[in-house]
């Protein structure tokens, strides 16, 4: 206790020392941030450079996606302290939180603290862990000070990204170096949580620029409905750097990452085996990465980038399991000239990844073994892949985009990922578009390999024949400005999923099994947009409609899939949000969000009002204050009522100084 303690006062001294050293470095500071994109026009808004549709540098309104672009300077103006809570912003984006360092996202659907079908990527490396095909969102960390933007697609992206973008891709993009020079100091405290980051860029030579960082956060606990405190705190350390030079036709970017935390297992806190109790314990993670890219660009418009990434992370989650996982992914990329009225982009990925479970033994059985275990404990998989995609100009104002993946994986062999779009520009501020694509969410470690008890007799015996997941997504949408004060976006799909993950009674046999006996379709409505009131005062909005109808085969036996997958998703989600910029360089920042109810298990309907006020004392310190879910005692957003977090009023200070 008394160690405790006095790590908790070492860390409020570093926090308040971080932000003494703001205000200290911004009386000495001159040199102003970079322009913000929140005095843009909705014109040049709608010119943002975005890379996620083609793979291709496009302009927003030119791409022929249902995409949502969160800049740098939403972020900053919505008040958020870590990525959940930025995507947050995106209307096409399900997020809940389900514990401290919980947190379950998805597009279109299928949520869940497993969530599957979501690709992400973060300056170009993937983040899915092949252990489940999600994504492990509390390692998941980066200085949001360097965001430059971040591009959600909802919808399928499997013929540039590959398997596992099913519903939707996130690509969250940071700031080259050149845009990050000087030192910056941000601190924040608060009633929920408590951070701290420095950063420091300069330049490497006359072609170069560099930047580094470290950061720090420390999350509390948070509490149930009935007011019992969950245990859950967690806090983690992260650093840094990224380097970037430009020469002549040649770029070339190096960066990478190491982190550090540990976090509390929410309630129960124990798990009963046998009629033993063991105690959860603490969960830890750590990793480190590194990512090198270059591109050169050819004559008349070609252009060749090659990337290659290591990522090697370690979790240790008591008593279940530790994994130690390090993926190699090397990526290579030609986009080719225009030729006649094709402009073609083709490339390759090979992908290695090396795979180490610890499954933990539980003394209550005679003789000890692990009561779940992934089997085998080490193993080695490889993915390759192939893709193209031709961008067709049938006439001047409309375009056909064919494209198709092959990716190989060692459960299922060889997929074929198809895409097809059609763009009418029938005038330069209105673009109509349509796309049919077929995509898949491959077998991952926890479909095949997963056994209860880890020896026989077996309960659960893993997925000997569990196959991918498919879908075959039909979109219709438009993107435009009606006036020059109001942008729109509209997006209608429709998804017809076939093989979905259940679990059945083996066949002659008395244990489980994991197979696809499951199908469905999905529907609904994607819409957001923006009005310009006048120079000082933008609103925005967005509206989200989803129809789930997913039923099993005949023959099936699933004891637990069907209605549990279909009520983790709300019908309805809207969101709307003020900006104003008042005098004295003071802004006032409101949101309001309303998510519908879940019913399995059941979280009613909520709506949080969160609010930030911020004031740039000098053009190089600013100082902000932001309260979240403001006018809401508590509310639920996912998982079981009895061990579930209440999101209760929570209020933040932060100061940035820039030097």
């Amino acid at each position: 206790m008394v160690q405790r303690r006095t790590s908790t006062r070492l860390r409020a001294r570093l926090l308040s020392v971080a932000c003494a050293s703001a205000f200290q470095v911004a009386g000495a500071a001159e040199l102003a941030p970079p322009d913000s994109l929140a005095e843009l026009s909705l014109e040049e808004l709608s010119n943002i450079r975005i890379t996620s549709v083609s793979k291709r540098a496009e302009r927003l309104s030119d791409a022929a996606a249902s995409i949502f672009v969160i800049t740098a300077e939403d972020i900053r103006h919505s008040g958020v302290r870590s990525l959940p809570e930025a995507l947050r912003l995106a209307p096409n984006l399900q997020v809940a939180q389900a514990s401290a360092s919980g947190h379950a996202i998805s597009a279109r659907g299928f949520n869940g603290s497993a969530a599957n079908k979501l690709l992400v990527l973060i300056d170009g490396r993937s983040v899915y862990t092949p252990l489940f095909s999600g994504v492990f969102w509390d390692v998941q960390d980066v200085l949001l000070e360097d965001v430059e933007r971040i591009e959600v697609i909802s919808g399928p992206g499997g013929t540039l990204w590959g398997v596992n973008a099913v519903n939707g891709v996130i690509n969250i993009i940071t700031r080259p170096a050149s845009d990050t020079q000087g030192g910056l100091v941000a601190a924040g405290a608060g009633n929920r949580d408590n951070d701290a980051a420095v950063r420091h860029g300069g330049k490497l030579g006359d072609d170069g620029h560099y930047r580094v960082y470290a950061k720090y956060f420390e999350r509390f606990s948070t509490r149930t409905e009935d007011g019992r405190r969950k245990d859950d705190a967690w806090h983690k350390s992260q650093a840094g750097f990224r380097t970037d030079w430009r020469r002549s036709a040649d770029t070339l970017t190096i960066h990478g990452n190491a982190y550090d935390g540990a976090a509390g297992q929410p309630l129960p806190g124990t798990i009963v085996v046998t009629g033993v109790t063991f105690p959860l314990g603490t969960i830890s993670i750590s990793g480190a990465n590194l990512t090198a890219r270059w591109s050169h660009a050819l004559e008349r418009g070609s252009n060749v980038t090659v990337q290659a990434y290591v990522d090697r992370t370690r979790r240790v989650v008591p008593p279940s399991f530790s994994e130690t996982l390090t993926l190699v992914d090397l990526q290579f990329q030609h986009s080719l000239q225009p030729i006649g009225t094709h402009a073609p982009v083709w490339g390759a990925e090979y992908r290695h990844g090396r795979d180490r479970v610890t499954n933990s033994t539980f003394l209550a059985f005679v003789p000890p073994r692990p009561f779940f275990g992934f089997l085998p404990e080490k193993l080695k998989q490889r993915w390759w892949s192939v893709f193209a995609q031709d961008e067709i100009s049938l006439r001047p104002d409309l375009r056909l985009t064919l494209g198709a993946r092959a990716e190989r994986n060692d459960y299922t062999g060889i997929e074929f990922l198809p895409s097809l779009r059609l763009a009418w520009k029938g005038a330069s501020e209105h673009l109509l578009w349509a796309a049919a694509s077929r995509t898949v969410r491959a077998p991952s470690r926890f479909d095949r390999d997963v056994f209860v008890p880890a020896s026989p007799p077996f309960l659960l015996a893993g997925g000997p024949d569990v196959r991918s997941e498919v879908a075959r997504v039909y979109e219709l949408g438009y993107r435009g400005q009606p006036t020059k004060r109001i942008s729109w976006s509209v997006t209608a799909f429709h998804t017809v999923y076939d093989h979905l993950r259940t679990q059945e009674i083996a066949p002659s046999r008395s244990f489980l099994v994991f197979a696809n006996e499951m199908e469905g379709e999905s529907s609904g409505l994607e819409t957001w947009g923006t009005y310009q009131a006048n120079a000082d005062w933008r609103l925005s909005g967005g509206l989200s409609l989803l129809r789930e109808r997913l039923r099993l085969k005949p023959g099936s036996t699933d004891t637990a899939g069907l209605t549990a997958q279909e009520g983790r998703d709300p019908e309805r989600r809207w969101l709307l949000r003020s900006s104003l910029n008042l005098p004295h360089r003071t802004e006032i920042d409101a949101t309001v969000r309303h998510v519908s109810a879940l019913s399995a298990p059941t979280v009613p309907a909520y709506t949080a009002v969160d609010l930030r006020l911020g004031w740039k004392a000098r053009p190089d310190l600013e100082l902000s204050i932001a309260g979240h879910n403001l006018f809401d005692s508590g509310h639920a957003e996912f998982g079981d009522p009895a061990t579930r977090t209440e999101v209760g009023r929570s209020v933040f200070f932060k100061v940035v100084g820039r030097f």
